[in-house]
């Protein structure tokens, strides 16, 4: 009889360890499954967190684009501008179709005595990445589908240096001869564009590269000053 009674106790003694073992695991399955349906709302709601800040971005720079488009020379259709930009003598500056101007860039002509003809003209299809400088006093072309990475500088015009007593930025400027860079080329990031320089169609310079001097159609050039690395092959 006691027997009995010991293995009756120790049967019920193993069910309830079962019963408390299978009521943990399961408590361990649930929080698991609800860590899984809130990690995939979250990445659904991140992504549309994205696309309504992707919009509101895309939205507001059309605006702006819009709202300033009459201040310049001419103004392209589906051009896009982002801000911060900083832009001084607009009205002598036009702007193709279909071109980007990235944020932090800066577009600037400066005065030419009389002379009112359009100094900066970028055409269309053009992309520029953004912190960029275009500077002319004259003329810098920058024909269709040309790509800038960041912080490329283009000027057609240097400050003068010729009087020691005299600071430099009372000296004016010197040297200002038309810079042209033909459609289809590619200038990486931080490439500084000189005065009097044509970079050829197609062209690529590499980054960090000086431009002082013509750059051939088709042609990689690299370095400080830039100096043609190779010509392209061109497949017709």
């Amino acid at each position: 009889m006691i027997s009995v009674s010991w293995k009756l106790l120790l049967y019920y003694q193993k069910k309830r360890k079962s019963t408390a073992k299978c009521a943990f695991f399961y408590a361990i399955q649930l929080a698991i499954t609800v860590a899984e349906h809130y990690l995939i709302l979250m990445k659904y709601l991140s992504r549309l967190f994205l696309f309504i800040y992707r919009l509101s971005v895309r939205l507001s720079c059309k605006c702006f684009s819009f709202l300033i488009s009459g201040a310049f020379a001419s103004f392209g259709k589906k051009t896009t501008l982002m801000y911060p930009l900083r832009l001084s003598g607009e009205r002598r500056i036009a702007i193709g179709d279909r071109v980007f101007i990235g944020s932090g860039s800066w577009l600037q002509t400066l005065p030419d005595d009389h002379n009112q003809s359009i100094a900066i003209r970028i055409g269309s299809g053009t992309s520029i990445a953004g912190a960029c400088v275009i500077s002319a006093v004259r003329s810098v072309v920058l024909e269709e589908n040309v790509l800038l990475a960041r912080n490329v500088y283009i000027s057609d015009h240097i400050h003068k240096y010729t009087q020691a007593n005299t600071p430099i930025l009372a000296q004016g400027l010197d040297k200002i001869s038309p810079v042209l860079i033909k459609r289809g080329a590619w200038l990486g990031q931080n490439v500084v564009v000189c005065p009097g320089v044509t970079i050829g169609q197609g062209a690529v310079i590499g980054a960090n590269a000086v431009v002082t001097r013509n750059i051939p159609d088709f042609s990689v050039a690299v370095g400080v000053p830039a100096r043609g690395a190779k010509t392209m092959e061109v497949v017709v």
